[in-house]
């Protein structure tokens, strides 16, 4: 319920930037990672190219794929199930699945991606809508939805020196590329920074 409930700042934020709340809802079902989401309409709203937001939000979703070949011994699926699992695997559904007693992996991957799914789907069209009937967003302050969403995101990352210095690298290098780049192009550069960092871990 409470990764669900970020859906609700994700609708709002996405009718912000510009998005209608189909759209929105479509985002959600079909992309379904929130920092990619967030990454995709936080660079829509500040007047990026669309190819700056896709950029930005496939590297935010790579780390998925990371995910997946943990999972592939933990969850083994195949078929129909192999695509619906692959449509699941965020965040929240690998570290249930890791954390699982021996036994249970596939037990809390599939509940927590269903439970998950459903909720911030819900969340999405209810943020959505509400958005879209305000008028103008902007006034309670729904724009800065997606940047305090991302620091609520990356905040319990930051457990270590070395993650906390990756981060602050990151964010000074996009600081520093604000004044000179079109919109999304600071995020895009801010993750190349960070890519040293994974590699070694």
């Amino acid at each position: 319920m409470a990764v669900g409930a970020y859906g609700l700042s994700f609708g709002a934020a996405a009718v912000t930037a510009g998005l209608s709340t189909l759209q929105a809802c479509v985002l959600s079902l079909l992309l379904f990672t929130g920092a990619s989401q967030f990454a995709l309409v936080g660079v829509l709203g500040a007047g990026g190219g669309a190819l700056a937001a896709v950029a930005g939000a496939l590297l935010l979703g790579t780390r998925n794929t990371l995910y997946a070949v943990r999972l592939t011994s933990l969850v083994p699926v195949r078929g129909l199930r192999r695509l619906v699992a692959a449509q699941l695997t965020i965040d929240e559904t690998t570290g249930m699945a890791t954390a699982a007693p021996a036994g249970l992996a596939g037990t809390a991957f599939w509940a927590t991606g269903a439970s998950v799914y459903l909720l911030w789907n819900l969340a999405t069209l209810a943020g959505a809508v509400g958005a879209a009937r305000l008028g103008d967003p902007g006034v309670l302050g729904l724009d800065a939805a997606v940047p305090a969403a991302f620091l609520a995101l990356l905040a319990p990352q930051l457990r270590t020196a070395g993650l906390r210095s990756s981060a602050l690298a990151g964010a000074l290098v996009a600081a520093a590329a604000i004044p000179f780049t079109p919109p999304g192009v600071p995020v895009l550069l801010a993750g190349l920074v960070v890519v040293p960092a994974l590699v070694r871990r």
